[in-house]
Parts: structure tokens; C-alpha cells; sequence
């Protein structure tokens, strides 16, 4: 059987071990150190402006986030429904009530329309909501005027999952540097990794500050151990920030590579009928993280399950698009505005091996077993 592909591996750009070793050299291998220091400025030079806090996990970020917004129990966040469990799990964590919203059918992010109706909707109910996340899924930036324009029109906190977008953008503008927080991943499958990791970036530095704090337990400046607050810990190790650095130095080409990943499949696969990629609007630039598309099985009669398996008897790796969190079992209880559009994706999407080190072969056999099925 010829080698896995599997859907997005780590991607090592060359100099990581040396920030590794560095870590050692100097014994700072604790959740502090130079290597954190240099790859938060790293990550603020990229984005151009504010500020970012390096920690432990992008959950661990939109965890923060939603404390810092003084989030507790019985607190409305609206949250864009067609995500991963991260972008909706630390809600609970705080005892919140999730309001799921569904997505439009162009970029597959939140619905504006549909989420002033849920805004609307809270408030007449008396529940203004305390923060609205949404999600640039997949890479692909949300509809960012529109989005904005109702945050300040109702005058509620927005949160950017931004965790598979770093480097894309919509008008010019990084994603993930429009709300009040951004939130980036740097888990092993993102578009760079630090093994395990994550940021918080606002454009506010006092919030960074905080966010720091609480992130290393909220160990108050006394001489013992005084706590006034609860803290959590979620600092970064100086080890994986060294290996963050390292990658920040390639990060461009890695957006390059999977962008060319994605415009390869769609040469590839164009003539096949049924198959539609996501739509990436003249506004938006995306990292294309995952290249992510829809059948149509009334013209095909191949359904996502009978792909996944074919390309899996060629020892290809690719997965179905995120189930939307208003139809997870955990959540099963929590409101939901919108149709039927995310549920529809679910049902009708997969993404495709979009690793940045993937291979001329490795995109014709991954083609090569689609159109086959096809044919």
C-alpha cells in the first residue's frame, strides 16, 4: 500500500529546533521565557496592531475571553452553530447559555440576518447577549462589515474564532483583529503549530495584561501565595513557543502552499459534476486551511460516507465538515436561529488533504481516486 496522506500534519519549517535547543540551553523550559516574549511580538507584527497573550490552546483563549467579558451562569453568547465543539464548549464552562445561529450558503459563516434576529429576539426576551463569537471556518473570513455593523449598532462584545484563519483576511484586514478579541489554535493540524498552543489577541492591552494573569492562576504580587481571583493554567511552554517561532517564520509560505492545494483541486476536479468548493468573496483572502467542498448527490450519487471511504481504501485520510452544534447531543437543549443551511453542509461536505507539505503526487493520487469513483 503506497504512504498515508493524511489531512493537514504538521509542517516543520527548519529553525524550530533551534529555539528548542535555546529553551534548553538556558533551562527555561517553565511556561515562560524569551521564546514566548519573541513569539507574541512575532504574531503582533503579523497581525499589524494590538496585542496577543500566547497560551496552552485556542480553547483555552476563548475561554478568557468570554471571563474577561464577565460571562457567568445564565448569560446569553450568541455562537455561530457550523464549527468545531471548541468554539461553543468554554460557554458552558461558564455556566453560559449557548445561542446557536446558522450559517449563509456563500462563505458557510454565520448569517448576519439571522443573527440580528437572534440578537433581536434576546433582547425583547430581557437577555441582551454578553458576547457574540463567530468563526472564520475553514479559513474563510465571516461576512466582517455586516457582523460589525450590528455589534456596535447593539453595543455587544464581539469574539473572532479566528483559530483556522491565521493569515487570511477580509478587506486587507487580518481575520481575527476586528473584534474584541481574537482567538487563534496552534494544534498539531492547524496552518502552524506549536505542538500544542494557542493566542488571545486585543487590540486593548489592559485585557491582554489580565489575560496573562489569569492565565498563570492569578497569583497576586505578594510575597507568598495570595489569590484574589481564580486562575487557570494556560501559559504556553518556552519549549513549544520556541517551535511557534519557527514556524511564524514560514507562515506566509505555508498560506501560499495550501492556497495552491486548493486552486490545484479545483482545476482538477471542475469537470465532475455535483462538486462545489467553498466560495471565497472578493472581500475575503483565504488561508484555505482545509479544502472543503459539497456533493451533490442528486447529480452524482456519491455521498460524502462512499468518498471518505474510497479515498480511505487508498490510505487517504479526509473527514466529513464540522456536525453544526445546534444538532450535537451535548447540546441538544440550547437555542437555535437560522434553517437548515449548516445542517446541509454537514450532510453534504468533506474536506480534502490540504497539508502545505503535500506533493505534486500526493494531490494527483488524492484526484486520481476522486475522479475514479466518479467515473
Amino acid at each position: 500500500m503506497e504512504k498515508k496522506i493524511w489531512l493537514s500534519p504538521p509542517h516543520m519549517g527548519g529553525t524550530e529546533m533551534m529555539y528548542i535547543q535555546q529553551a534548553f540551553d538556558t533551562n527555561w523550559i517553565a511556561p515562560v521565557g524569551a521564546n514566548v516574549s519573541a513569539f507574541e511580538k512575532q504574531i503582533e507584527d503579523f497581525i499589524g496592531c494590538g496585542h496577543v497573550a500566547a497560551l496552552s490552546s485556542g480553547t483555552a483563549a476563548l475561554h478568557l475571553a468570554l471571563v474577561l467579558l464577565g460571562v457567568g451562569k445564565g448569560d446569553i453568547v450568541i455562537c455561530q452553530s457550523f464549527t468545531f465543539a471548541a468554539s461553543a464548549n468554554p460557554i458552558a464552562y461558564q455556566s453560559g447559555i449557548p445561542v446557536f445561529v446558522d450559517s449563509e450558503p456563500e462563505t458557510w459563516n454565520i448569517c448576519p440576518d439571522t443573527l440580528e434576529r437572534a440578537i433581536k429576539h434576546c433582547i425583547n426576551k430581557g437577555k441582551k447577549p454578553k458576547a457574540i463569537i463567530i468563526v472564520h471556518l475553514y479559513g474563510m473570513p465571516a461576512r466582517m462589515d455586516e457582523v460589525l455593523t450590528l455589534c456596535n449598532h447593539y453595543d455587544i462584545p464581539l469574539i473572532e474564532d479566528a483559530a483556522e484563519a491565521l493569515g487570511s483576511e477580509f478587506n486587507d484586514r487580518k481575520a481575527g483583529s476586528f473584534g474584541t478579541f481574537g482567538i487563534f489554535s496552534f494544534n498539531g493540524n492547524k496552518i502552524i503549530s506549536t505542538s500544542g498552543g494557542g493566542a488571545l489577541w486585543s487590540a486593548d492591552p489592559a485585557l491582554i495584561k489580565k489575560a496573562k494573569f489569569l492565565a498563570s492562576q492569578a497569583r497576586d504580587p505578594a510575597l507568598h501565595y495570595e489569590h484574589s481571583v481564580t486562575g487557570y493554567n494556560y501559559s504556553l511552554s518556552n519549549v513549544c513557543a520556541g517551535i511557534g517561532r519557527g514556524q511564524m517564520e514560514v507562515l506566509r509560505n505555508r498560506v501560499a502552499q495550501r492556497r495552491a492545494n486548493n486552486a490545484f483541486y479545483q482545476k482538477a476536479l471542475e469537470k465532475l459534476p455535483g462538486i462545489n468548493f467553498q466560495k471565497e468573496p472578493a472581500e475575503c483572502f483565504s488561508n484555505r486551511w482545509l479544502t472543503a467542498l459539497t456533493l451533490d448527490f442528486q447529480q452524482s450519487e456519491i455521498s460524502p460516507k462512499k468518498l471518505i471511504a474510497e479515498l480511505e481504501s487508498e490510505n487517504i485520510e479526509s473527514r466529513h465538515l464540522w456536525k453544526p452544534m445546534h444538532l450535537q447531543p451535548v447540546f441538544k437543549d440550547a437555542p437555535y436561529f437560522g434553517g437548515n443551511i449548516a445542517g446541509e453542509l454537514f450532510h453534504s461536505g468533506i474536506c480534502l488533504p490540504s497539508g502545505s507539505g503535500l506533493k505534486a503526487d500526493d494531490l494527483q493520487r488524492v484526484t486520481s481516486a476522486i475522479t475514479k469513483l466518479f467515473a
